[in-house]
């Protein structure tokens, strides 16, 4: 039987396999990146020319669209759709899967006049042009109704309570033995909310070849991105391309897919073109996720040899 020394011990036979390690190895998008020719999600060319959508975002934290006039949008200049909760097309309910084996599942966008957080989608336009589709995003009108919102993190720690199925875990007599302990600390440490600020703000190409969907999209986890974007569709999940070829930053904020996948997607099989929708800078730091706050309290008792107890 061999010991743990022996495991320890680096074998020249099957060390480094692979000749790799300890090696540097050439990016081969690193020029492509550099040099501006990387095709991103917003830039990839489509098999025919495509259109622009513009994404109109909430005002308000929590609530519900009251009114919403488009009809100045709708008259305006090159504009080719626009849609409202009352008009967009139908999609999977939210939460649904109807794909077997699906990693995610249907995320319907403007599938009701609830506004759930500050920046979430309440219109969208598409028009011949990005000038165009944003000029005409500027002149839709909403109404809300607002309700109160939690939006100040550290006053608001009263209403905290545990999700469902988790409870807090407690182990030993803690006040016994901390009251006891030679040496304490009992510190609180703080963290701001964090965007995560991507070079690339999230962004899709779609276009349709008969009853199946090709889209170029900035995500990191992709067979994710198909999925939901199939049970929002409500397509099966072998329909939907997903590509993702270069990110120009991720972080963690792009795991998930966003509205402007879907939106994307629906446009283009209303259209019947390619069509192209991204989120703005300010858009990006409200209608994605985001690192949240936090406040941790940490107690520690110990030995003066730093042994805790």
């Amino acid at each position: 039987m061999s010991s743990i020394a022996d495991w320890a011990t680096p074998n020249p036979v099957t060390e480094n396999r692979s000749g790799l390690i300890g090696k540097a190895v050439d990016r081969y998008e690193g020029p492509l990146k550099v040099t501006g020719t990387a095709p991103y999600a917003y830039e990839v060319e489509a098999p025919s020319p495509p259109v622009q959508g513009a994404i109109v975002t909430s005002a308000i934290a929590r609530g519900r669209v009251a009114a919403i006039d488009t009809a100045e949008a709708e008259a305006s200049p090159g504009v080719l759709l626009v849609w409202t909760h009352k008009t967009i097309p139908a999609q999977g309910a939210r939460g649904a899967r109807i794909n077997p084996r699906s990693q995610r599942p249907s995320s319907p966008v403007m599938d009701s006049d609830e506004v759930r957080y500050f920046g979430e989608t309440v219109a969208f336009v598409v028009a011949d042009t990005l000038e165009n589709a944003r000029a005409a995003a500027a002149l839709i009108k909403v109404t809300y109704d607002e309700l109160w919102a939690v939006v100040d993190f550290p006053a608001s720690l009263g209403l905290a309570e545990n999700p469902p199925g988790e409870e807090d875990v407690r182990i030993g007599d803690f006040e016994t033995a901390f009251a006891a302990a030679p040496v304490t600390l009992d510190e609180t440490y703080t963290s701001p909310i964090q965007n995560h600020v991507q070079m690339e703000p999230c962004a899709t190409t779609a276009w349709w070849d008969g009853d199946k969907v090709t889209v170029h999209t900035s995500i990191q986890m992709v067979k994710g991105g198909q999925h939901a974007l199939a049970e929002t569709l409500m397509i099966p999940s072998d329909d939907v391309h997903l590509l993702t070829r270069y990110i120009g930053g991720g972080f963690g904020g792009k795991g998930q897919s966003y509205d402007d996948l879907s939106l994307a997607a629906l446009a283009a099989r209303e259209l019947k073109r390619p069509v192209k929708v991204a989120y703005t800078r300010q858009q990006m730091m409200l209608g994605t996720i985001h690192r949240p706050a936090t406040i941790q309290r940490v107690r520690l008792g110990a030995t003066p040899d730093g042994r805790l107890t």
